[in-house]
């Protein structure tokens, strides 16, 4: 039976690329969405050599309405089954008091706006067909929040109530809508984040936290459970995370 094509937004690296990976391993056919094209080549590459009968990489700005237009024009002609809105990031973590506008702007456009937007151009072919899986990526920070996360915390916690929303206008239809909550996890994140390497190892210092593998394991399995059953939310974290912030550290 042909595997049904599946949309990654951010898949260039992190949770993007881990779960192109895993998906490829299942023969799925891919359509991958990232701002640095030459990572995202590689990605795709790599999932044709895993397994994908056909991974394509395509540009894209999730922060851009015009990028994500073409993105999801050319991703349509795929007739998408799976849409992973993974697509995001954290900006500095200044406090409320001292916040950058770029730094709120970046955060709402990126991991709320371009998802909303995305969501809106594929979702229309998908309620056309009966057919289809929205998988939002939030984080543990939507359960919560922490010192410096008065920005990003609300912004993710936005996210599961898009994802709310979404189950209760498709109710109805054959459309599951997800919601995957990770916690600490080590990738390229971090480094983003807080601008260089060594600022980010010292996030995990200690601890083990989760991989990007580990992540994309929870994104598959929720996708391939029988048509009937929709996990509505993931939350999972390592097991030295007790809370957002209690973290066992050796």
């Amino acid at each position: 039976m042909p595997q049904g094509t599946v949309v990654i937004t951010g898949a260039s690296s992190g949770f993007g690329e881990a779960a192109a990976l895993a998906f490829a391993k299942l023969q799925h056919p891919l359509v991958l969405g990232a701002r640095r094209m030459d990572r995202l080549q590689k990605v795709t590459e790599a999932a044709r050599k895993a397994g994908s009968p056909r991974a394509l990489a395509l540009p894209l700005d999730v922060r851009s309405a015009e990028s994500i237009h073409k993105f999801a024009a050319a991703a349509e002609l795929e007739t998408p089954h799976i849409l992973i809105n993974n697509a995001g990031g954290a900006l500095g973590r200044d406090k409320l008091a001292e916040f950058k506008d770029e730094d709120l702007l970046g955060m709402i456009e990126t991991n709320l706006t371009g998802l909303l937007r995305m969501t809106r151009a594929l979702l229309p072919g998908m309620i056309r067909r009966n057919a289809g899986h929205v998988i939002n990526i939030s984080s543990y920070a939507a359960y919560g929040t922490y010192e410096g996360g008065g920005i990003y915390a609300p912004v993710k916690r936005a996210v599961r109530a898009v994802s709310d929303t979404l189950r209760v206008e498709l109710n109805g239809t054959e459309i599951r809508v997800s919601d995957i909550a990770p916690g600490l996890a080590e990738t390229e994140f971090s480094i983003v984040r807080l601008g260089s390497t060594e600022k980010a190892k010292q996030v995990y210092s200690g601890m083990r936290p989760l991989t990007a593998q580990d992540v994309a394991e929870v994104i598959v399995w929720v996708a391939t459970r029988p048509q009937h059953v929709n996990i509505s939310q993931v939350l999972l974290n390592p097991t030295d995370q007790g809370s957002l912030t209690k973290v066992h550290r050796r």
